[in-house]
């Protein structure tokens, strides 16, 4: 649980069916999606969810967030019958609590074997690197239901491997191996499944390496630029470059370079 004593934890002092975990020598925090045996996302937790990434983005003890599950499985997905009992208005909020990880300004890994489908998938697709073992299962099965992904994973999905796989893994309700996941460009990197909690450390590891600035400019561009024309990605990319051409981890970059030893970025 979270350090309720610290002015950025402003969540719940029960979280539905999560945890957070806070390291701060290491400067990562954890959301552990904690429902055994499959994780399924109650309705309440994706608005918690919600307000866990506003709370760690604020936290200036963490770098690097990851959101992975508890057990063999990432997440089955939702609680059906929340659907239905859910007003239009919560319903309506889906998309906007799910995109939590997107808006975070901090680099955000989703970390996920066995089981990620619905809500899992679609939380999972809203986090800037997706790590996948030969056990994970990708799928939007809400065909079945009589209903289509409602929290942002088929607009998100089609950015990615576009229209045509799209429809086949939506409208079929496909189960996509990770390996399959990560010769789509879908996961960033598919692991044994024994070293996926490795490879996350160690990835966590390299981003905590750069500026927090330049990692926060480099989010936001690439989130802000995702459907520009071109010409307007490369105007607002110069633009940020030009910010960061002021910053004190550019200069300390460049120094560091020049000395031949490792940067020391503070993020200013």
């Amino acid at each position: 649980m979270p350090d309720l004593n610290h002015p950025a934890a402003t969540l719940p002092t029960q979280l539905d069916g999560f945890r957070v975990e806070i390291d701060a020598t290491r400067e990562r925090a954890d959301i552990v999606l904690d429902r055994p045996p499959l994780n399924v996302v109650s309705m309440l937790a994706r608005e918690q969810l919600r307000i866990a990434f506003e709370a760690l983005d604020a936290d200036e003890r963490v770098r690097v967030i990851v959101v992975r599950g508890q057990g063999e499985h990432f997440s089955s997905g939702g609680d059906i019958k929340g659907f239905l009992a859910a007003t239009p208005e919560k319903v309506s909020q889906l998309a906007w609590n799910i995109a939590a990880p997107a808006r975070c300004s901090k680099p955000v890994i989703a970390a996920g074997r066995g089981y990620c489908f619905g809500v899992g998938f679609e939380l999972s697709l809203a986090c800037d690197f997706r790590l996948v073992t030969e056990t994970t299962l990708y799928a939007l099965p809400e065909q079945k239901l009589g209903q289509i992904p409602g929290s942002g994973g088929s607009a998100r999905l089609q950015k990615m491997v576009g229209i045509t796989r799209t429809k086949d893994i939506v409208m079929r309700s496909r189960r996509i191996p990770g390996r399959q996941a990560f010769d789509w460009g879908v996961a960033t990197d598919c692991v044994p499944d024994a070293e996926l909690e490795q490879a996350t450390d160690a990835l966590v590891d390299e981003l905590r390496s750069f500026s927090p600035l330049a990692q926060r400019t480099a989010k936001k561009l690439l989130n802000d630029t995702e459907d520009s024309p071109l010409s307007i990605a490369i105007e607002l990319e110069g633009h940020c470059y030009s910010r960061l051409r002021s910053s004190e981890d550019f200069r300390e970059g460049v120094e560091a370079f020049h000395s031949k030893r490792k940067p020391n970025f503070i993020g200013r």
